[in-house]
């Protein structure tokens, strides 16, 4: 079972092995934004924000948040390859400087030419909860063009892996919480589920409970803007996918006169609550499984018939339905539960190149073998194979909660919705509605709504958007280009989760086009 379901990058994921979504999906405002808590659907969930505007701060820099923005940043080696690795300083509470720091880990790998320097370009892989770091050094150093004229740079927001990180679950506690049942059929079963959340939001506050109030979009924001001051730079440039379009567009209404050249690809809409979040992600899924399932039934060996698409969905949900009644073997202590098995699914729509291994993986688990689809489930979890799990999970909610309000607060509002869902997504909508509650049980209370990012006064930012995007629906990236005032939209006719550096030459050359000479593509520019 998800904590939540995760906006990031489909390179992580195929690395591991070839955003499911949030109860409380990233959105997030700012103690100065003009954003109140809109009206209240027959679902108790907000309706969009859309008038709310995140208002700038003021330009000058408080008395109080100098020191951290003249601090010196002493560097060391690190990660081969030229990479330095350095530990900045930030206050864990902007509202109040003088009541600690949070320490905060960076990473750079500097120009190497041949052309001037333009600046330092920090990168953000999305999550939230995703190493930045670890994305720079693993994916982030090519282009070879862009790499000469940047130092490109990585901080691992606050809560994330090497910033502080937040902690909630034992390895053999989440291996457990994974497994839970996310459909539940019987008053028992959602009893069951309702205490998995509780119980993971009670262990998050006792191992955590100094940083789960100060994990805030908003926060990680500002937090960037001290980065920029720190490494030199008058202005922020900066390329995030997924999740970071969100942290990137948030900066940019914070700070609009201090963007540079800014690439958000894969856009989130931080106009919209919590439960609409759920269902456009819903609906994204069930759009590029509908893509998989196309390709699927091609092919005569298809694990899921060769009929229909709406074939196909209908011998998923069979196969969920007898792993939830039986799970299969893997060949070790753990099975193949249908919560399992539709983590594995989800996981392979981030990419189209792992379409092939997720065929093969239905048919082993039709056979009874869940080892292929616990494989995919692993690798979105980013549980190793010694059963260790990364952080992500964990910071995950923890920025999702604190964003925004809970999509339901109850199992009854749930159940009201679950036909929208069902609606949205034969397959999937039963699980992600019932995955939609787990931040009603969050220990602290939202600090961020709804709203609109207009940045005015920012130099051009450039907005990517993938037409059959499952995590963040390209409906999204139109949103936010329309928000922002200096936005252009690129688009990528294709699936799969984010476009830039997937093997598109048109979307490549526009992207590395903006970074390195500032040039904009021509409005309403597609690329396939």
């Amino acid at each position: 079972m998800a904590t939540s379901r995760l906006l990031r990058t489909s390179a992580a994921l195929l690395a591991a092995t070839a955003l499911l979504i949030s109860g409380c999906s990233s959105g997030s405002s700012s103690p100065g934004a003009e954003a109140s808590p809109g009206p209240t659907t027959e679902a108790g969930a907000q309706r969009p924000a859309a008038d709310a505007t995140l208002a700038p701060l003021p330009s000058a820099t408080p008395a109080g948040l100098r020191p951290y923005y003249d601090q010196k940043l002493s560097w060391h080696p690190c990660g081969g390859s030229g990479f330095e690795c350095t530990t900045m300083k930030a206050p864990l509470d902007y509202a109040d400087p003088g009541a600690g720091d949070i320490k905060l880990a960076v990473a750079r790998k500097k120009a190497t030419g041949p052309g001037s320097r333009i600046g330092s370009l920090l990168v953000n892989p999305g999550g939230p909860g995703a190493s930045a770091i670890d994305y720079l050094q693993q994916y982030a150093p090519q282009p070879a063009a862009v790499r000469a004229r940047y130092d490109l740079a990585a901080v691992d927001p606050r809560g994330v892996a090497r910033s502080e990180p937040v902690k909630c679950l034992s390895n053999k506690q989440m291996d457990r919480y994974t497994q839970t049942d996310q459909t539940p059929d019987t008053p028992a079963e959602v009893n069951k589920l309702i205490s998995a959340y509780r119980t993971f939001a009670k262990d998050c506050q006792t191992r955590s409970g100094k940083v789960l109030s100060h994990v805030s979009t908003i926060e990680a924001a500002r937090d960037m803007d001290v980065l920029r001051a720190a490494l030199g730079d008058k202005k922020l440039y900066y390329v995030g996918a997924s999740y970071g379009t969100l942290l990137g567009a948030t900066y940019a209404g914070l700070y609009p006169s201090r963007v540079g050249r800014m690439v958000l690809d894969g856009a989130m809409n931080p106009a919209i609550d919590s439960r609409t979040t759920n269902i456009d992600q819903t609906a994204g899924f069930n759009t590029a499984f509908t893509a998989f399932a196309a390709d699927c039934i091609k092919h005569k060996n298809c694990p899921l018939g060769t009929k229909s698409t709406e074939d196909a969905g209908n011998q998923l949900s069979a196969l969920f339905k007898k792993l939830d009644a039986h799970p299969a073997a893997t060949g070790e202590d753990r099975q193949l539960t249908e919560s399992l098995a539709t983590t594995g699914v989800i996981a392979a729509m981030y990419d189209e190149r792992a379409w092939p291994l997720l065929r093969d993986y239905l048919a082993q688990a039709k056979a009874g073998n869940g080892r292929g689809l616990l494989t995919l489930s692993d690798s979105y979890y980013e549980r190793d194979p010694n059963g260790s799990y990364a952080n992500q999970m964990y910071a995950n909610p923890a920025v999702n909660c604190l964003d925004l309000a809970s999509a339901f607060t109850t199992p009854d509002q749930v159940r009201a919705a679950l036909p929208s869902f069902r609606k949205a997504s034969p397959v999937f909508g039963t699980s992600f509605a019932w995955a939609a509650l787990n931040c009603a049980y969050w220990p602290v209370k939202p600090t961020g709504t709804a709203h609109r990012i207009e940045a005015k006064g920012a130099a051009p930012i450039l907005v990517v958007g993938t037409t059959r995007d499952p995590a963040t629906p390209y409906d999204w990236a139109k949103a936010l280009a329309s928000q922002l005032s200096s936005a252009t939209l690129l688009t990528y006719e294709g699936d799969g989760h984010t476009a830039y550096g997937r093997g598109s030459d048109c979307i490549d050359t526009a992207i590395n086009n903006y970074l390195l000479n500032g040039t904009v593509p021509p409005k309403n520019k597609h690329c396939k």
